[in-house]
Parts: C-alpha cells; structure tokens; sequence
C-alpha cells in the first residue's frame, strides 16, 4: 500500500506543476456554472434544487475527463518512462491503482469546488440535501467510471490525442446506452429483455437513479464493477505491451 500512496502523491502533485490543473479546473467550473444558470433555466423553474447542475455533469465529463485520462499511460509510453516506472520496487496492480486515484481525486477535487453551487441553492431556498450528496456521490463515481474507460484507452496508444478521441467514442456508447431515443430504436426491432440488458450496462441509466436521490447498492455496484473491469483491462493491456 506505501508504493500505490506514492504514485499516488507523486501522480497528484504532478497535475499542478503545470497551470494545466488550473485552467482545466477553472473550464469545469465555467461549464458547470453556465449550464446551471442559463441553459438549465434555474431561475425560470422556480425550484431549490440542483437538477439542473446535475443533468449537465454526464456531457460535461464526456469530453473534461478523457482530457485527464488521455495522459495516464500514453505519456508514460511516448517519453519511455513507462519501462522505468514498472523497473521500480512496485508492481503493475500497485502502479495502476495509485495512477488511477490520483487522476480520480483530482476530479473529485474539481467537483468539490462547485460547493458554492449548492450554497447558493440553499440561500435561495430549502432543496432537499439528502438529494444533492446522493447527486454527489453518483457524479463522482460515474467520473471515476469514465476515467476507468481513458485510463485503459491510454494504456493502448502512445498519442494522447487517440487516447482523448477513442474515450469520447467509448464513453459515448455507454452513455447512450441509457439514452431515451437510443433504447426507442433498440426497442423497434428487439424484445424488451434485451432493450433492459442494454440499458442496465449504461452509464447514464444509473447515474439518474441515483440523482433521484437514492443511493441504490446495485447502482453503486455497478460503478464500482465498471472500475474494477476496466482497471484490470488496463493492467492487461500494459502487460501486453510490455511483452511487445
């Protein structure tokens, strides 16, 4: 556990040795605010509540977290480091994990700065709390989902722009998954079973359960599985290469 807290520290502290950090953090936090305010209609609904914040943050991490994950392994192999990381008293698991959880704080980082969001919804009126941790807690997880999706990605290539453009196609597909109109057309020409099949493996499907409010554990499983699965895809797929 020492060597994933050390990647893990020296993978955080790299994302602010540059003003990357900052202007990436900064982008999401402009996005987040205007989405809310203007094309959510916050004020014209007349609600205290977040759902507007939150129904934006899916198309949000489509192209902001690919941008983080791009760089995760497809630097390390671009610039050779990648050998030496690995030549290291730390083994492939220790070395993705700690890589993995640096990027994903950091996106909960970024997260946690739109506090003032929900201060002002609570100035505003009396929303239901319970509801916006719960919106919280499911947007984190599905950014660690998609981050888990890049992470594998970057793992395969050494351009990061291939790696940014093939996380936007995958994480597009499981988005759409859960998609109304995208269910519609399966619906059209398949039975219902296999239409639940597909909407059950969809990011958005249980990412909008749980803003519902209700931190369902099959919810949370699902997140926490997709994880898992690509998290090892990613060690595999590095395995692979190193054997190249």
């Amino acid at each position: 556990m020492s060597a994933v807290t050390a990647i893990f520290r020296r993978e955080f502290a790299s994302y602010f040795a540059t003003p990357l950090a900052a202007v990436f953090i900064v982008i999401f936090l402009l996005l987040a605010g205007s989405f809310t305010f203007y094309l959510g209609d916050f004020y014209e609904v007349g609600q205290a509540d977040l759902q507007a914040f939150f129904r934006f943050h899916p198309w949000l991490y489509l192209l902001l977290v690919p941008a983080v994950s791009m760089r995760l392994w497809a630097e390390e192999r671009k610039t050779g480091t990648l050998e030496l990381l690995l030549t290291q008293p730390v083994t492939l698991p220790q070395a993705v994990l700690g890589k993995y959880l640096a990027a994903w704080a950091f996106l909960g980082l970024a997260l946690a700065l739109t506090f003032p969001i929900w201060i002002t919804v609570n100035w505003l009126g009396d929303p239901d709390n319970g509801v916006i941790v719960a919106s919280y807690v499911g947007s984190w997880l599905m950014a660690g989902a998609m981050l888990a999706v890049g992470a594998c990605i970057s793992a395969a290539t050494r351009s990061q722009v291939v790696a940014f453009i093939l996380a936007v196609l995958v994480c597009l597909v499981l988005m759409l998954a859960g998609f109304p109109l995208a269910l519609d057309a399966v619906r059209a020409i398949a039975p219902q079973s296999l239409v639940d099949a597909i909407s059950s493996l969809s990011l958005l499907t249980h990412y909008q359960a749980i803003t519902r409010g209700v931190l369902d554990l099959r919810d949370v499983a699902y997140f926490l599985l997709a994880i898992l699965v690509w998290l090892a895809a990613n060690a595999l797929v590095i395995e692979i290469k190193k054997a190249d």
